[in-house]
């Protein structure tokens, strides 16, 4: 779970690699897969647009799927599934005392708008570049605060002489 982001991208270059010994062949992830976090305070899904490596998932996290991927996109149930008002929902519903849990059963029943491919593609790209956007500004925010902090040192340096 730890390796799903809040933007619900899984970071494949940390997750645990292991050897499975079962009778019966296990249920590969596949690319077009969503993965949700059932389990803790953050109930995330991740689309996966591709999966490089033979992988399954731990039981904290479901597997969906889309029926039918040529009028829904996964990736937009996984972007909407991570919107205020769908997490609001998930909070509302989570059950437990020590550790929130979101049962399958809730999250089947989350209220969710399908709007045309097309319009979905619109949406999605609008968020993509919202991501571009907030990296471009957090990597010009860093290299402010850098030239801010080089500026200090020089004034701070005494002169050699």
């Amino acid at each position: 779970m730890r390796d799903l982001t809040s933007e619900g991208v899984l970071a494949w270059h940390s997750v645990r690699r292991t050897e499975l010994e079962a009778k019966k062949e296990p249920e590969w992830l596949r690319p077009g897969d969503i993965l949700f976090a059932s389990r803790g305070p953050s109930n995330y899904a991740g689309h996966l647009a591709n999966v490089p490596v033979k992988a399954v998932c731990s039981p904290h996290l479901y597997v969906l799927s889309v029926r039918d991927p040529a009028s829904v996109l996964p990736e937009f149930i996984a972007w909407q599934i991570n919107r205020v008002a769908s997490q609001r929902y998930l909070r509302q519903s989570a059950e437990g005392s020590d550790q929130l849990s979101v049962r399958r059963t809730i999250l089947e029943e989350l209220p969710l708008t399908i709007p045309s491919v097309e319009h979905q593609h619109r949406l999605l790209a609008l968020d993509h570049a919202a991501r571009r956007e907030r990296t471009v500004l957090e990597t010009l925010v860093k290299n402010r605060e850098r030239q801010i902090e080089a500026l200090a040192a020089a004034l701070l340096t005494p002169p050699n002489s």
